[in-house]
């Protein structure tokens, strides 16, 4: 029982989680579910992103890297009309989205990444430069 209680979480109660939340609630009201899903792992020789970008085209997705960050955004549209062929619209529920997210991925080789988009997924493989020794000690005859 004493362990039941000990396991349980209780981020409702966390002072902090509660203003978080709150703070979030106008946004997400207002401008929807605007996340990009997105999975960074690290391997010994690279890095692997994917994120979630269901809807979009790959004319509507950026991605970029500089200052050791990669950025990624996406930008879609929907037409919105009041009618259409049959008669009024009484519901819609897909607007304009815009997405973006930030990750600091240091030491990146450039000239190997690759990036695929298939099926509302992006995966970017960004390999790790290799290290250049940095000791520049010279030895003295």
């Amino acid at each position: 029982m004493a362990n039941d209680v000990m396991n349980r979480n209780f981020d409702l109660f966390d002072p902090m989680n509660f203003f978080n939340e709150v703070g979030n609630l106008g946004h997400d009201m207002f401008s929807g579910d605007s996340s990009m899903k997105t999975d960074v792992v690290e391997h010994d020789k690279d890095y692997v992103v994917t994120a979630e970008l269901p809807g979009f085209k790959k004319d509507d997705i950026h991605v970029d890297y500089r200052d050791d960050t990669l950025r990624i955004s996406g930008k879609t549209e929907v037409n919105q009309s009041a009618k259409d062929d049959d008669g009024r619209v009484l519901r819609q529920e897909r607007s304009s989205q815009n997405v973006a997210r930030s990750f600091y991925l240091p030491d990146i080789d450039l000239k190997n990444v690759q990036a695929k988009y298939d099926a509302g997924i992006l995966t970017l493989t960004l390999p790790k430069q290799t290290k250049v020794d940095d000791n520049h000690e010279i030895s003295i005859d």
